[in-house]
Parts: C-alpha cells; structure tokens; sequence
C-alpha cells in the first residue's frame, strides 16, 4: 500500500516537471514565434541579406546639337569571399546538367584569361587570407568582361556596379564642361566648370536591393528585394556647337603655336540671342586626363581670366558718344600724336603723324587713342561709367560660370588723370573675353543686350526643360548709334592696317583690332601684349559676334596676331550656318574732313 502512494507521488511529480518543461517551452516558443518574432527574423535577415547600391547615373552633358559632351558608363568590380573559394560544380547551360568539377586553381586561369590578369595573380588573390569574406580581385572592368566572368558561374565571386565619369569627345569643350571630384564626404560630385555648376541637373539617385545568402555565402536565387528606386540625373543642354568649338580649338592651337603665345581664346555668340556657341581656348583640358594640362588651363579662360582689352573697347566709346548725342561718324577732331590732358597726363598713338582731322570713322580706322580720348572727353565721367555699366561690366555674366571673375571697372570717382583718359581705349580697367562679346553683341542686335546663355536648361527624362535661361533683352544704346557704330568697323576691314587678314570674300565684315599693354605686375606695364579682334558678320545685318584673344604672342605682336584666327573661325561660321551673302557695298563714311 504504501509502495502504491509512492509510486503515485513519484508519477505527480514527473507529471508536474512535465507539464513545468512542456509550459516553459510552450511559452518559449510563443516569445520566439509571436512576441520575439519580427525583431529575430530582422536578427536572421540582417545576418543572411547583403544590400547592394543601385546606381542612380549621372546625367548627360550635351551640346546643342544632342551630341555627348559628358557621360556616365557602368563599370564593374569583381569580388570575391575568401572562406568560401573551392571546388565547384558548373551547370551546363545547353543542357541544365552538372559540369566536371572547377578547382580554384582552374577557375584562377579562368578569370585571368578574361581580365588580362595572370593566373597566378587571380590566384594568390583568392587565397590571401582564407578566413576574409572579401578580396578585391578587379576592378572597373567593361560589360562584355564582365558578361564573360558571370558565365564562369563561379559561386564565390560577387560583382559591384561601379559608375564613371567619361568624356566622348576629350579636349573639346573640355574647358566648359570641367571635371569630378570628391566631396568633403568622399562622394563624387562635379568640382569644375559645368559639372559643378549644374551638379543639382546632373546628379542622380541611388537605389538600394538586398539578397539572401545561404550558409557557404552563395546568394540565394530569387531572393532579391528591390528596398529603394534609383533616380537618374537629368541632361544639362548647352549651346555649344561641338563642331565649331572643335574647328576654333585647332585653329587656336596653330596660332598660339606659331606666335608664341602664352595663351588664346576665341568666342562665338550669336547676335539675336546672346548664345555662346564657341568658348575655344589654347591649352585646353581633356577631362580624361587632367595631369596633361597645366592646372592653370583646366577652367575657362573666357569667363576667369580678365585682361585690359585695349583697342576692341574703342567701340564701346564710339557707340556712348554717338548714343550720346556728342558725335556721328563723320564728326571730326584735329588728332595730334601725343597729347597733354589738362590735368597733366599724356596720351599717345602707336604711329608718327602730324596733327591731322580725322573724324571718328577715321579715328576707328586707324585707332587713335589721342582721337578716342578726345571724343570720349565730349561726355562727363559719370556718363562714361553709367554707359559701361549699362554694357554690364564689371559684373559676371548671366552664365556665372564657376571662377569666373567680374573684371574691373572703378567709380569715377576713383579714376586718376590717367585712367580717366586710359579708359576710353580699353586701358586701366578689365573686361572678360566673354564681356567684350557681350559688348560686340548689343552693338550687332540694334543696342540690345541679349543675356549671355551656355545652358539651354535642365532636361528631364520627360524632356521637359527647366532652369531656362532669361530670353529678356536690355537697350543699352539706341539702334542707330549701334548700326552706324558698326558701320565705321567696316573702315577697319576695308581700309585698317590688319584689313587683308580680316577681309572674307564676298561679305561685309565690321571689326576692331586691338594691342593692349599687359601689367608686368608690379604695377605698370612692360609685360608683353594682348592682341584682339573682335567683329561681327555680315555688317549690314549681323548675325555672329567672333572675338579672339591671344595673350602674349612673340613673333607678332598687334592685333595681325589675332586677325587670321577671327578670319578663319568666321568663315568657318558664315559658311556652316548657311549666312548669305551681302548683297549691299559696305557703308562708306569718311575718315577725314
């Protein structure tokens, strides 16, 4: 009896430690499964998922035409995890059966055969560190390569997308379209010229995906997860003509060559809308390789580098005193060679002559600073700055291109007896290449000044076009002042001392020579010469500004430096947009009295 109660104690108690276990598991399972549940299945996923970056590309850069000026191509990183590389088994893709086994060795050769690299190499990259779930075995390589390793089918290699800036057409337009660069945070972002510049346009947005992976670290098919939509960048649309920035820039480099220049550039501009469609300079940079440029050429010269302009700025004057109502073309002035302002300073011309009555068509022939200067001298100072200011100088452009300078135009008030005078011929103050086609454009467009435009706008997959730059005009002079001042630039091209040079069959063309002294900087001058020539075509109705600047030429140093390159790059324009012909004779006013 009593061996019974025992036994049925002995049976409650297993019954209870049963029922305990079976409840505390029972509760267990219940915490894994429902309470614990989604934090542990993030815990497994975090441990088994391997995200990857989807590459948002870069948006295009592209000229007027939609030809490529800049690019983004995928490249690939091959990778793989050291613990895993072994023997594997290859499917056969023609018939979904197993392959004879791969060793790593042979999988090595495999790989090497594709990337140029030798087996050993691959090889001693796989096996460096036996416990590392990654080694980098190549980097950057194309799509087709890339296509050839994955259909090794090699379990325990990995690919990483890897986005690159290129530029199809290297050097040309190099200096608009600039370069990439790292940011404070190491992200690649645009860091010159209109990659900078338009880097909101450009950029796009990375995606992100996630896959599984199985215990030996080979990813599970069918387990990718699309977590974030890349974004791609939007297409920044210039107004440059690739052709003709290509045809400037070589004909640039043979002038700056042969003269000795240090530098050159050459600007093309459309005169109804203020278009720049050439900004060509000598050296310029191919983004693909930078190092093979001076650093000091990698911007654009047209929009960062300011000089004293000299003679091309005599237009600017011409047209203030017409506009003025202080003269016309044939209002004349005795010009002596040297003159002593009231005030002390003294101005003279570059040639020996007797006084002589020269009007001011005359006066823009020959260029005669002492004939500028007087005329100019009708209209107070203020009236001088207000007009110059009016031609937006000394002021960045509407482009407001990355390093781009303002130039230098002082108050009035700040002008010494020199420069007071100086100023009327282009000397003690700066101007940009891209201010003086500013200027050269108003004066063909009736006296309006168009904005000066390098992007059309922002481009979206769409097509829809935003950030469109200002179409408004601004008369700066009246219409009259600016057609007869480009009547008396004809002079120049009809009878000037650069008028063979300058002269294009079959065509009215009015421009200006110019030969300004260059600082020495320590300021005074001594420093060499800048030559220029700046003109527009056909004069009777003038559809293209051509300016060209050649900064300290050698074998030639006045403004026959810089009058081939206007000649042919204007040719090259007239002939490639399909101008017609002048049908009228060019305008004759008279250079004496």
């Amino acid at each position: 009896m009593r061996s019974s109660r025992s036994t049925r104690n002995r049976v409650a108690v297993s019954i209870f430690i049963i029922t305990a276990i079976v409840a505390v598991l029972v509760v267990r399972l219940v915490d894994i499964q429902v309470v614990q549940a989604s934090d542990l299945n993030a815990q497994s996923y975090d441990k088994l998922s391997v995200p990857q970056t989807i590459y948002g590309p870069r948006g295009d850069i592209v000229d007027s035409n939609g030809v490529v000026l800049a690019t983004t191509v995928i490249r690939y990183n091959v990778t793989a995890s050291p613990k895993d590389v072994a023997d594997y088994t290859p499917i056969d893709p023609a018939t979904g059966g197993d392959l004879p086994d791969v060793t790593p060795t042979e999988a090595a050769a495999k790989i090497a055969a594709i990337t140029g690299q030798t087996p050993e190499v691959v090889f001693a990259l796989l096996t460096a560190d036996k416990t590392s779930s990654y080694a980098s075995i190549i980097k950057g390589i194309d799509l087709d390569k890339y296509r050839a390793i994955v259909a090794l089918d090699i379990p325990w290699l990995y690919y990483e997308t890897d986005p690159q800036r290129i530029y199809p057409n290297g050097s040309v337009a190099g200096n608009l379209v600039g370069f990439m660069g790292d940011d404070a945070n190491g992200a690649l972002v645009g860091t010159g010229g209109l990659e900078e510049k338009e880097n909101q346009c450009l950029a796009g947005s990375d995606g992100l995906q996630t896959y599984e992976k199985g215990a030996d670290g080979v990813a599970i098919p069918n387990t990718t997860v699309l977590d974030k939509e890349p974004v791609n960048g939007s297409t920044v649309v210039t107004t440059i003509d690739s052709d003709l920035q290509y045809y400037s820039q070589r004909v640039l480099a043979q002038q700056v060559t042969s003269t000795g220049a240090e530098w050159g550039s050459a600007i093309v501009t459309e005169v109804a809308t203020g278009k720049i469609l050439t900004a060509a300079q000598y050296p310029t940079p191919d983004p693909n390789n930078l190092d093979a440029t001076d650093s000091n050429f990698w911007g654009a010269i047209a929009f960062s580098s300011p000089f004293e302009p000299g003679s091309t700025f005599k237009a600017e004057s011409a047209a203030t005193v017409v506009d003025a109502g202080k003269g016309t073309p044939s209002t004349g002035v005795i010009v002596p060679q040297r003159y002593k302002t009231p005030g002390g300073a003294v101005i003279t011309d570059d040639e020996s002559h007797d006084p002589e009555p020269m009007t001011l068509t005359g006066i823009m022939q020959v260029s005669s600073n002492v004939g500028i200067s007087l005329m100019s001298a009708m209209l107070t100072d203020q009236q001088r700055y207000d007009y110059m200011k009016k031609f937006h100088l000394g002021e960045k452009t509407e482009v407001d291109f990355p390093g781009e300078s303002e130039g230098i135009i002082r108050d009035p008030t700040q002008w010494d007896e020199q420069t007071l005078w100086n100023t009327s011929f282009g000397q003690g103050l700066t101007t940009t290449a891209a201010q003086v086609a500013s200027m050269y454009q108003t004066l063909g467009n009736g006296g309006v000044r168009m904005p000066v435009t390098l992007v059309e706008g922002c481009r979206a997959a769409d097509g829809t076009i935003t950030e469109a730059p200002s179409t408004q005009g601004e008369q700066v002079v009246s219409a009259t002042a600016a057609q007869q001042t480009v009547d008396m630039m004809q002079s120049v091209v009809e009878g000037g001392y650069a008028a063979t040079l300058l002269k294009i069959p079959g065509y009215n063309v009015a421009a200006k020579t110019g030969t300004a002294e260059v600082s020495n900087g320590e300021g005074a001058y001594g420093g060499g010469y800048l030559t220029s020539v700046a003109g527009l075509a056909p004069a009777e109705a003038p559809k293209y500004v051509v300016s060209v600047n050649l900064m300290k030429p050698v074998t030639i140093t006045n403004g026959s430096a810089a009058a081939p390159v206007f000649q042919k790059i204007m040719s090259q324009v007239l002939q490639k947009y399909r101008v017609l012909p002048s049908t009228v004779p060019p305008a004759d006013y008279p250079t004496r009295y």
